[in-house]
């Protein structure tokens, strides 16, 4: 704990009346110190947006790759590097730590993190199965006044956020029935989507493979599977755990919708047949309780549809693509004229968002109440695909039945 931090908490806790501050406190100018467990793509991107953001610090890195710790150092030369975890834990001026591991791996980090005082960033899915999020939970609930989560969706920091719920204002849509979404890409012939080549470097020398398995099934190095993780079920919920979840961040966050009741997901792998184990190509349909059906279609062999929402409401439509639109229902909005979403964001928002969090106790815009509602989502919707049937949520036990 740097000087400031210690002189805050002996002034605190001096003085008659009030309470000693929190360690993590810090002042509107002071510097954080983050650190980051998992520098794969994603995690040197999202330390490149801490990194933007002002008076931050990239002070330590663990990765169970040798070449991803090193890697990180043509970034920050002077940053710490490990191996295990919770040796990085134990850096009591670490103020934050970012998350970026494989999704089965979630639970472990985010635990030892919140019970090392850290604040943190925790990429999506935030987790991987019911009892993953319930054990999240019980960490995090003793210390939620006192340490910052934001989770990794990042629309939920983005400007469509703001004219959803301008469109939204006034009874513009009137009753919602339906919302339906879509997310399909392609690829080059012979080039499948997310598939990565094994390196040379990429052994069981260079990786350890026990870190890598955490609670996953125990099973000889394989550089496939370490490398091309979103292809098993053992460490993935597939294309739901990737991209369905973001679309439900969003709406879930602009109309606060609960659990849903029952999930149905059908589908296969019509196109890539290349090992993976996780669908192609999906139809996911989920029965809320406010009385809405939130349908999802995804595939991997044409990109024409996009990525898309339609939130399909009795007096008119909010479409969001790269663009967000609200569009009347005549038969019911004869008057009604059509909007155009036009508030801006920047590509740091949803970080820029954690470290204002952090230094001046501003709301945070993915907090881990919503993260843990999209969790159980994508969860019901793996589930349903590879047990084929529906499932449904018992509310009262918190159980998928």
């Amino acid at each position: 704990m740097n000087s400031r931090r210690r002189f805050l908490g002996q002034v605190a806790g001096g003085i008659g009346g009030l309470a000693a501050l929190p360690e993590t406190v810090l002042g509107a100018n002071e510097r954080i110190r983050f650190g980051i467990i998992g520098y794969g793509a994603r995690g040197e991107a999202i330390v490149r947006d801490a990194l933007n953001c002002p008076n931050t610090e990239f002070r330590a890195v663990c990765d169970i790759y040798t070449e991803q710790r090193e890697k990180a150092k043509s970034v920050a030369p002077a940053v710490q590097t490990f191996i295990d975890h919770r040796l990085m834990l134990e850096d009591k001026d670490l103020d934050a730590v970012l998350i970026a591991t494989p999704q089965h791996l979630h639970c472990q980090h985010f635990v030892d993190a919140i019970e090392a005082g850290k604040h943190v960033y925790q990429e999506k899915t935030m987790a991987f199965t019911v009892e993953h999020a319930k054990r999240m939970r019980a960490a995090y609930e003793p210390v939620r006044t006192k340490q910052i989560v934001q989770v990794g969706h990042q629309s939920c920091s983005s400007g469509h956020v703001t004219d959803a719920k301008n469109f939204l204002t006034g009874g513009k849509l009137g009753k919602i029935t339906a919302i339906d979404a879509t997310m399909y890409r392609n690829t080059p012939h012979g080039k499948p989507q997310w598939s990565r080549m094994p390196q040379p470097g990429m052994n069981a020398e260079n990786i350890v493979w026990n870190k890598f398995l955490g609670e996953s099934p125990k099973i000889p190095f394989d550089a496939n599977r370490y490398l091309n993780w979103r292809f098993f079920w053992d460490y993935s919920g597939g294309n739901v755990y990737e991209n369905m979840c973001h679309q439900l961040a969003f709406w879930y966050k602009i109309l606060d919708l609960k659990i849903p009741q029952a999930v149905t997901m059908t589908g296969g792998l019509y196109l890539w047949k290349d090992g993976r184990e996780v669908p192609d190509t999906m139809n996911v349909a989920m029965t809320q309780p406010e009385e809405m059906l939130f349908s999802w279609i995804s595939g991997f062999g044409n990109a024409s549809l996009g990525s898309t929402e339609q939130v399909l409401g009795t007096d008119g439509t909010i479409l969001r693509g790269p663009r967000i639109r609200y569009l009347p229902e005549k038969v019911n909005l004869p008057a009604g004229v059509a909007l155009t979403g036009e508030t801006s964001s920047s590509p740091s928002a949803h970080m820029s968002n954690f470290m204002d969090a952090i230094r001046e106790g501003k709301e945070i815009n993915c907090p881990f109440d919503l993260g843990f509602r999209v969790s159980i989502a994508c969860r019901m919707a793996v589930d349903s695909y590879r047990q084929g049937r529906t499932m449904r949520w018992d509310a009262a036990r918190e159980e998928i039945v």
